[in-house]
């Protein structure tokens, strides 16, 4: 549905005028009644039918003769007129949703800053609660880990990280405990600081004794 756009009244009064002249019911090179009758017609006051008037022979429509009346002049001017007034309501739409279009956008940037802020201080705040990162390390064929359990490594004790899962092949065991038992291909999964990696690492890469 179009917007409406409502221009003054005496434009308005005015592109009425030129839309009869323009379809020929006022006729060129004949008068028009007087301002009080045109007044009493569109129910507004008769400085507003002169204001109308004005318009109309500014465009070249109409002539207003001093104590002779408006004499039309021109049919041709007054379809430029109501051409151009229906253009000059388009342009003014187009800058109404314009201005709506960019209050929505402000609207839209305010609220994707909130988000982002509110993002940050959740992140933030997480990051905090939680300092310890997931690691992932598997072990490889030839470790010194390979058939024994979580209780002889003394794991924590050697490398300050914490296993809280093993996945083997399709199989994931959360929270293994002291006796669980590591197996070659294992992921282990740990928790711990950014320093843990490589503690672990140099761990898990190490060759059982009789192999050094």
């Amino acid at each position: 549905m179009k917007e409406k756009i409502n221009p003054p009244v005496y434009s308005q009064i005015a592109l009425d005028i030129a839309l009869r002249i323009s379809r020929e019911e006022l006729k060129e090179n004949t008068k028009i009644y007087g301002r009080s009758v045109m007044s009493s017609e569109y129910g507004v006051s008769p400085e507003t039918i002169r204001r109308a008037l004005k318009l109309l022979e500014d465009m070249g429509i109409v002539e207003v003769r001093k104590n002779s009346g408006v004499v039309i002049l021109s049919v041709e001017k007054a379809k430029e007129f109501a051409l151009r007034f229906s253009e000059q309501n388009d342009i003014r739409l187009i800058e109404r949703k314009l201005r709506k279009l960019l209050e929505q956008q402000h609207e839209l940037s305010e609220q994707i800053r909130e988000m982002v802020s509110h993002l940050v201080r959740t992140s933030e705040k997480f990051s905090k609660s939680n300092p310890f990162q997931n690691y992932e390390i598997d072990i490889p064929a030839n470790s010194q880990v390979i058939g024994k359990s979580l209780l002889e490594l003394k794991f924590w004790q050697k490398t300050s990280a914490t296993i809280i899962a093993i996945r083997r092949k399709d199989k994931v065991i959360l929270s293994p405990g002291p006796y669980a038992v590591l197996t070659e291909d294992d992921t282990l999964i740990f928790v711990g600081d950014i320093s843990t990696i490589e503690t672990v690492t140099k761990y898990i890469m190490q060759p059982p004794l009789d192999q050094e």
